[in-house]
């Protein structure tokens, strides 16, 4: 279900408060259960008739269970163009490889930030944990036209490499990507750039985040429950308290400066995304995301003709593009 939230003017005003530059919650998305791979059984918030993409994040899914069934059919072999995927692991361990030679596990607190830019085959399968739980997420951020056939690159990142800030309230921030109190994240050089952090409160702990105005900005609570979208002027109720959001949902924030969480009487966690809007055209099928559907036709010529994985070739690059800024959408 989908919910719309429009901030109403509490009796006797005419006007909603000032803010102070808070972003309100503007919509609240509860996942849809979907089958994906070759049996995979996922929680789905973007890419979905609710809500197809919110601009540069094109699919969010949250996967977890402790019955293997539910997983270890895994991902198999395909392709992806035009888009960057990153997953984040919370339980049990993903096996991966690629077409141009890549391999390897990620396992909890670990993620793959991988570019797959002019085209990549590759394969996920899932493996449980001890306690046979397998858990985390995946995400995808669109490439601008200039990147859509770039190199492919992958920035695995092991679970000690992610920065930790801890603040004197008892919050605790795993910066991926991003910067929380002058702490940088381990995953940089993304053209978006994005913002994810995984933040834990406990009851009655509170968190303030600086987004950058004009970017896009989503929370999604995983553990818990908490007020999104609070103002700073705690005197003030009504609007002000924010959406109180239990897990599993998610909140698409609208512009301002700062993001505003509290946690009353139980702890939350969730993941904070923020990024840069493209603003570009989108066409998209499966695994591909380009600007114009001749392109996506040519992905699919290519997948046919054995030409797809990206080559160190100017002019093959330049013939899969039908787009650019500037120029007219065919």
């Amino acid at each position: 279900m989908d919910d719309e939230l429009k901030p109403t003017s509490p009796p006797g005003r005419a006007d909603p408060p000032d803010r102070g530059g808070s972003r309100v919650v503007e919509r609240v998305i509860t996942p849809q259960a979907v089958m994906e791979g070759a049996g995979v059984r996922l929680m789905r918030s973007i890419a979905t008739p609710t809500l197809d993409y919110v601009d540069p994040f094109l699919l969010f899914d949250h996967f977890g269970s402790d019955e293997p069934t539910d997983y270890l059919a895994g991902f198999p072999w395909h392709p992806h163009r035009g888009i960057e995927t990153v997953t984040y692991m919370l339980a049990g361990e993903v096996d991966h490889r690629d077409s141009i030679g890549n391999a390897g596990r990620i396992g909890p607190g670990d993620v793959q930030w991988m570019t797959a830019g002019g085209g990549i085959m590759h394969e996920e399968m899932p493996q449980p944990g001890p306690d046979r739980r397998m858990g985390g997420f995946q995400l995808w951020v669109n490439l601008p036209a200039e990147l859509k056939m770039s190199r492919p690159r992958y920035q695995d990142v092991g679970a000690a490499q992610i920065p930790e800030v801890r603040r004197d309230d008892g919050a605790l921030i795993r910066v991926v990507a991003g910067e929380v109190d002058g702490v940088r994240g381990a995953v940089r050089e993304i053209y978006a750039d994005p913002e994810y952090l995984d933040v834990a409160l406990p009851a009655g702990g509170s968190f303030v985040q600086p987004v950058p105005r004009g970017h896009t900005a989503l929370a999604y609570v995983f553990v818990g429950e908490g007020r999104f979208g609070v103002a700073g002027d705690l005197g003030y109720r009504g609007e002000l308290d924010g959406v109180l959001l239990p897990a599993p949902r998610m909140a698409v924030f609208g512009d301002g400066d700062v993001v505003r969480v509290v946690a009353d009487t139980s702890p939350v966690r969730f993941l904070l995304v923020s990024g840069k809007p493209l603003g570009e055209p989108i066409a998209r099928y499966g695994p591909f995301v380009m600007n114009t559907r001749d392109e996506i036709r040519l992905a699919l010529r290519d997948l046919q003709d054995d030409t797809f994985v990206w080559r160190d070739d100017p002019a093959w690059e330049r013939s899969r593009r039908t787009w650019s800024p500037g120029t007219a959408s065919r």
